[in-house]
């Protein structure tokens, strides 16, 4: 199985795991659960956007905070190809306007990943698996 974090879960996963739902925890923190767990590039971003905003805060530098959430078993990054980006502006509708939330979830179909998110308008979008 392959899983797809979505930003929040993987901040979660290194910030606060009490968010997290118990099943998972379980998945992330099994290696023997999963295949591969990928994070799209543009969850970095994210997590930047929300330190700048003060959506969230951290006690160390924002660059070492990043290279130690993203040294996880098995994890990939999946980079932003012209292709994704044009896919994710052409998912089968409906589908909210979330240019992030958009590039993840064209990221999932293309990897055929399960994406692991709390965020109900994922959940509730037909078009990809997801669980949380």
């Amino acid at each position: 199985m392959i899983y797809m974090l979505d930003t929040h879960t993987w901040i979660w996963w290194n910030m606060n795991p009490q968010k997290l739902s118990q099943r998972v925890k379980e998945i992330i923190g099994n290696t023997n659960m999963y295949e591969e767990i990928l994070l799209s590039a543009i969850s970095p971003w994210e997590f930047s956007k929300l330190l700048e905003k003060q959506r969230i805060a951290i006690s160390c530098n924002p660059e070492d905070w990043i290279n130690t959430a993203l040294d996880m078993p098995k994890l990939r990054v999946v980079p932003l190809s012209p292709i994704l980006s044009y896919r994710s502006t052409v998912l089968p509708q409906p589908f909210h306007n979330d240019s992030a939330d958009q590039i993840i979830v064209a990221t999932a179909r293309e990897e055929n990943a399960t994406i692991l998110s709390k965020d109900e308008k994922i959940i509730a979008y037909k078009n990809v698996r997801s669980l949380w």
